[in-house]
């Protein structure tokens, strides 16, 4: 793997474990986050033999956000001038939702594995993802608010669809900070865990699990209900219907039908 200054990425039985490596500054999103997490999921995306991805965060937290000092930096190259600040900040804050993008658009289910801190731009990340688990000390809260200024990374766009319009307004506009169990009641995740270390053990088992099904039948499964977020129903039956017509030709859909006959696990090509 490539050494990064923000992750340590790791590749084992098709799952890649992409872990935010800064525990000492509470895993903040760094500079060197924002460029690096593109480059780990192009990675991903082109790489067969990576079928699931598993995100977490190295020591007691997930991730306090973005890093106060990355945002001082922006701030420092701000001048006069109202029309370029504004180009400024307009393409930096494009760039900084291409890095969540990534993530949202990835081929292969991404789970997150959440302990302690997820705060900020932690939830941003979180809600570009497939799905979401914590451990039971998880704390979540859209702080931007309490910075005086609106959610601008994908939290407003991609939250209302996991969590709902009513819920995500209240916590939006108080910036109060929930746990673990009222996450899960809300659905902001789909299952707690007692510790980080059962979380973990949990997250990956689910992983496995996905790692074995068909990676062809998994990245249509993917593909669709990701098309249908914004399609109507008769929109994505027709999709479907062109989709398959290519993919249920694939060599999976024999193996899956022959290993169900004889009772046994398949064995799918990347």
């Amino acid at each position: 793997m490539t050494d990064y200054q923000a992750f340590k990425v790791e590749l084992s039985n098709n799952i890649a474990h992409v872990q935010i490596n800064r525990p000492e500054k509470v895993n903040a999103m760094n500079a060197a986050f924002w460029t690096e997490i593109i480059d780990i999921f192009k990675w991903i995306d082109d790489t067969d033999a990576v079928r699931v991805v598993v995100i977490s965060g190295a020591g007691k937290h997930f991730s306090s956000g973005i890093d106060l000092m990355l945002l001082a930096s922006v701030a420092n190259q701000l001048g006069k001038d109202v029309g370029r600040n504004a180009r400024l900040l307009r393409r930096t804050i494009l760039q900084m939702q291409a890095s969540f993008n990534v993530v949202d658009q990835c081929r292969k289910p991404v789970l997150a594995a959440i302990q302690g801190y997820c705060l900020g731009g932690a939830i941003d990340l979180i809600a570009a993802c497939d799905m979401r688990y914590a451990a039971s000390d998880a704390q979540f809260s859209i702080k931007e608010i309490d910075m005086g200024m609106a959610a601008d990374v994908g939290t407003l766009q991609r939250l209302p669809r996991i969590i709902g319009d009513g819920q995500v307004r209240e916590l939006a506009y108080t910036g109060r900070t929930i746990d673990a169990e009222e996450a899960r009641q809300i659905g902001l995740v789909n299952r707690t865990f007692t510790d980080q270390a059962s979380l973990l053990d949990g997250v990956f088992a689910i992983a496995r699990e996905i790692a074995g099904k068909s990676p062809i039948a998994v990245a249509g499964t993917k593909e669709m209900l990701s098309y249908m977020r914004d399609h109507r129903i008769d929109d994505g039956l027709e999709y479907i219907a062109t989709w398959n017509a290519a993919m249920l030709q694939s060599t999976d859909l024999r193996v899956a039908m022959a290993a169900h006959m004889s009772k046994q696990k398949p064995e799918f090509a990347d």
